[in-house]
């Protein structure tokens, strides 16, 4: 069974129990009133009756009559009001205290009226009795009532009335309420279902969203929900929320499985030639006859430059891999300056003729000594081979940040290679002839990351490139 339906049923039901609580109290309270009414009636025709009883000499009645003796018929009483005032509704009797019958409209002993032996205790005992009772097929409320004289019961007045008007009545109420009602729930299960619909609709769209993207694999789906901010309007929401995360997260790892495959194909592709040309310089070793000794000394040192190509290759790729594991790298209080001069100097001994120019603050920044000189020699190292200038190292602090500036003034690096420089194994055109493997940048940017710094390029044609890495400053 669906939400839906369960929702339109229970709300059918909470209605259904509603009304019946409501039709039940209704009618309790009509069939208690309409009895009370009637017996107000019956008690209130009784008053004038009885008074009539009692001040009359007409009926010259004894107390106990004879035996055979038939009842009296009413007309035998044309000069009391009361008895020519009686209302058609009203039935009447008045029976002797030992509930023998004395008189009735057509002077009839069959005219008599129930009245059971506790009843006419409870009347002899001068108490009024009301009783229920089945006569001529009509269920009759009767009103039965002592009259006394001098502390004495002479008489006892029975007025009764028919409750099948009052019963047909609310008979009728009945019928008339439970059609309505049923009617209500009926008309209540179609609007609920509807409401309900609506009301769930975008749960329904979440559910389609969910398929579609498990069909088709496409994270950019999202829940079109124009309604209020309920609860279900926080659920659309939240599901879209959940969606774009999933759909950034599934976008890195493709990204990412991408550049796996991407660095597998440069990875191979630069192993590719070291190893070619060693495997053939020891081809060329095993040749029979042997070649001459000098020739063979020119082999073995292209092998060993081979060689050293392949360590170097490979330590990049090893810090790589640990830069891209997460490596901690530690982060404890660092000068700044002295690390800077130690880096100038020795990246002056790889190039004794380059000018190298440094201008720094005395500043401190929390970082791995180790990783942050390793990246400012890889920056000293590419504005070497771009550039036969000076070179400009600058350490200072811009707000909160404390920023590192390698500069230099060669011919600059074009816009669409600017955007690929920090990618691995990535060489423009103009730098195909100069040694490396492109990895020097991309070691840098992973380093600086994992220190919690940022890492870009600038760069104008014609005026040079400045690498600049950024780093949060310590407190003065």
């Amino acid at each position: 069974m669906s939400i839906r339906l369960r929702f339109a049923l229970l709300y059918s039901i909470i209605l259904a129990v509603i009304l019946l609580f409501i039709g039940l109290t209704i009618y309790g309270i009509l069939s208690r009133v309409t009895y009370l009414a009637l017996q107000d009636d019956l008690r209130r025709a009784s008053l004038g009756l009885g008074e009539a009883i009692l001040s009359t000499n007409s009926l010259n009645m004894q107390i106990r009559p004879l035996i055979g003796i038939p009842p009296r018929s009413f007309d035998d009483f044309p000069e009391d009001r009361p008895f020519r005032e009686l209302r058609e509704r009203e039935i009447v009797r008045i029976l002797d205290p030992n509930g023998n019958l004395l008189a009735s409209p057509m002077g009839r002993v069959e005219d008599a009226l129930p009245l059971d032996q506790t009843g006419l205790t409870e009347l002899q005992s001068g108490y009024e009795w009301w009783q229920t009772a089945a006569v001529n097929d009509q269920t009759m409320l009767i009103y039965n009532r002592p009259l006394i004289q001098n502390g004495q019961v002479l008489y006892i007045l029975q007025l009764a009335r028919s409750l099948e008007e009052r019963n047909r009545s609310l008979s009728f109420f009945g019928l008339s309420f439970g059609g309505i009602s049923l009617f209500i729930i009926v008309t209540a299960l179609g609007v609920g279902w509807l409401f309900s619909g609506l009301l769930l609709r975008p749960i329904v769209q979440i559910t389609q969203t969910a398929q579609t993207i498990g069909q088709e694999r496409d994270f950019s789906h999202r829940v079109q929900y124009r309604g209020p901010q309920d609860e279900v309007g926080k659920l659309a929401a939240t599901f879209n929320n959940m969606l774009a995360q999933l759909q950034e997260a599934y976008e890195r790892v493709a990204h990412s499985l991408q550049m796996q495959r991407n660095f597998v194909a440069d990875v191979s592709h630069e192993l590719r030639t070291p190893l070619t040309t060693l495997r053939g310089n020891l081809g060329l070793l095993q040749h029979k006859p042997p070649l001459p000794m000098e020739e063979q000394v020119e082999i073995l040192n292209d092998m060993t430059e081979e060689s050293d190509r392949l360590m170097r290759l490979v330590n990049d790729l090893l810090t790589l891999a640990h830069a891209d594991a997460g490596r901690n790298l530690a982060r404890e209080p660092l000068e700044l300056l002295p690390l800077l001069e130690e880096t100038c100097r020795q990246a002056r001994a790889l190039d004794p003729g380059r000018e190298i120019i440094l201008e720094a603050e005395p500043l401190s920044l929390q970082a791995d000594r180790d990783a942050l000189k390793q990246i400012l020699l890889i920056g000293l190292d590419n504005a070497f081979k771009h550039t036969q200038g000076r070179v400009w190292v600058n350490a200072h602090r811009n707000g909160k940040q404390t920023e590192l500036h390698v500069r230099d003034e060669g011919p600059g690096i074009a816009p669409e290679a600017l955007a690929h420089i920090f990618d691995r194994f990535y060489r423009s055109e103009d730098s195909l002839t100069l040694p490396g493997f492109g990895l020097g940048l991309s070691i840098a940017k992973a380093l600086t990351e994992n220190m919690g710094g940022t890492i870009r390029m600038e760069s104008e044609a014609g005026k040079g490139s400045v690498l600049i890495l950024s780093f949060p400053s310590m407190p003065f």
